[in-house]
């Protein structure tokens, strides 16, 4: 079996990137809805990723909403050359933090504009249309509008590099006759495996495939088997999660979450765990089992 761990890099947006990114949700408020529980750690977590070489950082105006955006640039802007910010469109929160599909091309246009002012960009490096059907599980139908938006955005300028969120196979391929597509962002972790196969098709054609929630996200990942492989290699439950994805596929870029450095430190620490054949195997059988405990 090809160790995919020790590939450290994937391009993304036209340069690599390191495969464990950092993703901005956690540093909002409950709920991904107002602000942070302690303003002065989430600005030190930023800082402390960057510091720590992470060179990809995912983030969303509707986080918060504004929240993350206007974190991120007071953290780090003027940003560094070599840092990738990849944001998402096609959502909105009203007043009690309810998350509302904002599909329409001029939705989108707004919401691409918001997210320059936030971060204060001049173009937005990639930008990934989330498409709001179940909220975490893509639904089929035409996305020709939404990224047909996007491309018309990218030949503004604005946009240098499209990706997609909660998608299909099928909407993948649509995408792709409209404009080229560097990433897709979709649940998946070692417990939910509806994408393998999309995993492995986006690795053939050098697409990026971005797991969002790879711990599980609002309901962590619960398993013995995890928690047995953890311990023969002396790392936490998590950060075995993480060591499966990166095993799992060389395409496969990480964004974990949290509001913590020394748990940005521990998520970045997976990168550098090897993971028997024998382990690889027991982590796999977790997902045909959907063992949940």
């Amino acid at each position: 079996m090809p160790n995919h761990a020790s590939v450290k890099t994937f391009p993304l947006a036209g340069r690599p990137v390191r495969r464990i990114g950092y993703g901005a949700m956690q540093l909002a408020g409950p709920g991904v809805f107002g602000p942070p529980k302690d303003r002065g750690a989430a600005l030190a977590v930023l800082r402390a990723a960057v510091e720590a070489g992470i060179d990809h950082i995912d983030t969303s105006d509707y986080y918060g909403p504004r929240v993350t955006n206007l974190l991120i640039r007071e953290a780090l802007h003027p940003y560094p050359e070599n840092l990738t910010i990849v944001t998402k469109v096609g959502a909105r929160r009203d007043d009690t933090g309810a998350w509302l599909p904002a599909l329409t091309p001029q939705e989108l246009r707004q919401q691409v504009h918001d997210n320059l002012h936030n971060l204060r960009l001049d173009a937005l490096d990639v930008v990934n249309v989330r498409i709001m059907g179940d909220i975490h599980k893509p639904s089929e139908g035409s996305i020709e509008p939404q990224v047909t938006a996007l491309a018309e955005l990218q030949r503004e300028g604005l946009v240098r590099h499209i990706g997609l969120s909660n998608v299909t196979s099928a909407q993948v391929a649509e995408a792709r006759r409209i404009a080229d597509i560097v990433c897709v962002q979709n649940l998946y972790n070692v417990v939910e495996r509806d994408d393998d196969a999309l995993v492995d098709e986006l690795a053939s054609v050098g697409i990026a495939f971005v797991p969002f929630f790879p711990l599980g996200g609002f309901t962590p990942i619960q398993s013995s088997v995890l928690a047995k492989v953890a311990e023969s290699v002396d790392a936490t439950p998590r950060q075995v999660a993480l060591a499966w994805l990166l095993h799992r596929s060389p395409n496969i870029l990480l964004i974990p979450g949290t509001s913590s450095v020394g748990h940005l430190h521990e998520n970045i620490a997976a990168e550098r765990i090897e993971l028997t054949d024998e382990a690889q195997a027991e982590l796999d059988a977790i997902g045909g089992t959907r063992e949940k405990e």
